[in-house]
């Protein structure tokens, strides 16, 4: 049975609010907008209706579930499934050029890139799915696809951080309870681009892309650390905006001028209160900086890690660079090791810190690379887009570790058996993270949508990862 439409109403709470920028004179066209969206909650209940697009039902799957928040690792360009997660060394130099050999994992039998030491340590810990496939080698396409689960068409469609910050974004809160500050969602550092992460469910779910760079001297965090201002100084303007802005004063009891004196309130404190501190990666000791890495991805891993922490639901690190079509190897005697310290330090830390259990960590480009070395002019022994078969990491959450689903062929160019198209994956995910794939989603117009395609709509489907969950 389908869920009954809801009318979402485009409500926000001051968390939102913060979210959606208001820090300065847009506060008060925020908060205006809150009150409208609260009068149209209000006129929804009346109705008879909830003005949430999360049912009973799914509650008590969040209540269930095994994962809390998912952290991606987003390979921009498409990374190379063969010299990464499914080596084919026996199919000759054409095929691995220089990257010839493995490197085994502590799980036997498990044998992945010859540069990925570091993961080699922890593969007890992860899943890797060796079939994934959808047949698309335009960036755009496939980005969408691997991110939505879907083909594009007349809907745009949410990405899978929108649908997880739809359903667990915004929880309600007990009494007492304080507001999270910290944006549900988040992309570290740059927006990824090709694709729109919220689609059709609108600006309230888009990720939050902090800009700045984790691993300098200050990660000034676009709209909340001024890389010009110290605290002190941040902390002087708003003394002057607090003398300065007499409006409140002038016109008493004005609920829209109340709630924007909030929405300052809750921005400041994200800027210079606690909450702003788990973007302060010098509190990290000096060894775990160095153990992920001094690098821009090594030290987003180790930031993803502070956010989950914090109550994040939803990290995206964009680690671009991999559409490499000239000069490949190079290139990933560069990025591979980086990878492989950052993710393969992740990891482990989660598990130490025990929060593996409860976070799905989800490694994955838009497709694979070309087996064949390209090695003519002008490629100079590069490798090309590739949708037939390509390789995703999961881990944590609910997934079992130490275990490989399906299997491409003897030199990585068809998937064998066990094919698993991005919906597949997604909505494992989605049911690991109490998340109906069957619910509707947050729709402007009140439309049924599920939240992962069903068979109505023409998608190809392996079937749920039930294997390693």
């Amino acid at each position: 049975m389908r869920p009954r439409r809801r009318n979402d109403c485009g409500r926000l709470s001051r968390r939102q609010v913060v979210h959606g920028g208001a820090i300065n004179a847009a506060g008060l066209m925020m908060a205006s907008q809150l009150i409208s969206a609260h009068r149209c909650a209000a006129d929804t209940a009346a109705a008879g209706a909830t003005p949430s697009s999360v049912d009973v039902d799914s509650a008590a799957r969040l209540d269930s579930a095994k994962a809390k928040a998912v952290i991606q690792i987003w390979l921009a360009g498409g990374p190379p499934h063969t010299d990464t997660f499914d080596p084919k060394p026996e199919s000759g130099s054409d095929y691995t050029g220089p990257l010839s050999g493995t490197s085994a994992t502590n799980v036997t039998g498990i044998h992945i890139g010859e540069l990925l030491t570091e993961l080699s340590k922890v593969a007890d810990k992860y899943a890797l799915i060796r079939s994934m496939t959808h047949g698309v080698n335009g960036h755009e396409t496939a980005s969408y696809l691997t991110q939505t689960g879907r083909m594009p068409g007349r809907l745009v469609y949410p990405a899978a951080g929108a649908v997880v910050t739809a359903f667990k974004g915004f929880p309600e809160l007990k009494p007492g309870e304080k507001e999270n500050l910290i944006p549900p969602y988040i992309v570290l550092t740059s927006p990824q681009g090709r694709f729109s992460e919220a689609g059709f469910m609108g600006i309230k779910y888009k990720p939050f892309a902090t800009g700045g760079d984790p691993n300098a001297a200050r990660f000034a965090v676009e709209g909340i650390i001024s890389p010009h201002l110290s605290k002190e100084q941040q902390l002087d303007r708003r003394r002057l905006l607090g003398e300065m802005n007499s409006l409140g004063s002038a016109i008493p009891g004005r609920p829209s001028l109340s709630m924007a004196a909030q929405a300052r309130q809750h921005a400041y404190d994200l800027i210079v209160g606690d909450a702003g501190k788990v973007f302060d990666l010098n509190t990290e000791p000096d060894e775990m900086r160095t153990r992920y890495g001094r690098t821009k991805f090594g030290q987003s891993c180790l930031a993803a890690r502070r956010l989950i922490e914090n109550g994040c639901k939803f990290v995206t690190i964009n680690h671009g660079g991999w559409d490499t079509h000239k000069d490949h190897f190079p290139s990933m005697r560069r990025k591979l090791p980086e990878l492989d310290r950052g993710l393969g330090t992740l990891i482990a830390d989660l598990d130490d810190r025990g929060m593996l259990d409860s976070t799905i960590v989800w490694c994955i480009g838009e497709f694979g690379r070309t087996p064949k070395v390209a090695s003519e002019s002008p490629w100079n022994g590069g490798r090309h887009h590739f949708g037939s078969v390509f390789s995703s990491l999961v881990a944590g959450g609910g997934f079992q570790g130490g275990h490989v689903v399906g299997t491409s062929d003897a030199r990585g160019e068809t998937v064998q058996d066990r094919p698993v198209y991005p919906g597949d994956l997604i909505g494992t995910m989605y049911e690991l993270l109490g998340i109906d794939p069957e619910a509707s989603l947050p729709h402007p117009m009140g439309e049924f949508v599920r939240a992962t395609p069903g068979a109505d709509e023409g998608m190809k489907s392996g079937g749920r990862l039930k294997e390693i969950t």
